[in-house]
């Protein structure tokens, strides 16, 4: 069996598109999951399978979310050993600073993270931008509601990308690594 991530996009974020963890936790226990563990109420679950399509894993997500609760969510599905790959990949994580101004873009597929390479021949500065082979990372000084770089980002991307801070994929990482026995 092999550790999965499934990082939802956009859910708990004001009024709309709500989830309780207990009712996401339950829902991935109900799809044949197993040691099913949320993080934070930003929807970020962790869990076993032996599936191996992260593809097919995020499309059944999506639709038994959208069949029980009624709405879409994107979501992107990741092992355990990709995150370490993308936490490794990470050259802006040298940069210290603000972990919740440093954000790790999950994206879908390589056509996304293709999508986003033309930003590279921009100059944001303060902020910086670097591409990984399956996620891209941003530095947002000023934060994330002030950053161009992040709406350029997602106009690019379009909903592909799911991104979380520095913090948060230290701590999913983490939990991966240390699994509750």
């Amino acid at each position: 069996m092999t550790q999965r991530i499934a990082l939802l996009r956009g859910i708990n974020v004001g009024r709309a598109k709500r989830i309780a963890m207990a009712d996401l936790r339950d829902l991935i226990e109900d799809l044949g999951f197993f040691d099913v563990r949320t993080m934070l109420n930003s929807g970020n679950a962790l869990f076993r399978t032996a599936r191996r399509s992260n593809r097919r894993i995020a499309a059944d997500l999506e639709a038994a979310i959208n069949e029980r609760f009624g709405f879409e969510v994107p979501i992107v599905v990741v092992s355990g050993e990709e995150l370490d790959l993308i936490v490794d990949e990470d050259s802006l994580a040298r940069n210290g600073g603000d972990p919740a101004r440093h954000l790790v873009a999950f994206l879908a597929d390589g056509a996304a993270l293709d999508k986003a390479e033309a930003l590279l021949g921009e100059t944001w500065e303060p902020e910086a931008i670097a591409l990984g082979s399956r996620a891209a990372y941003l530095w947002c000084p000023d934060g994330i509601i002030q950053s161009k770089l992040l709406k350029a980002f997602s106009r690019a991307t379009g909903e592909a990308a799911t991104t979380r801070n520095w913090a948060t994929v230290l701590k999913l990482q983490q939990a991966v690594a240390y699994p509750p026995r």
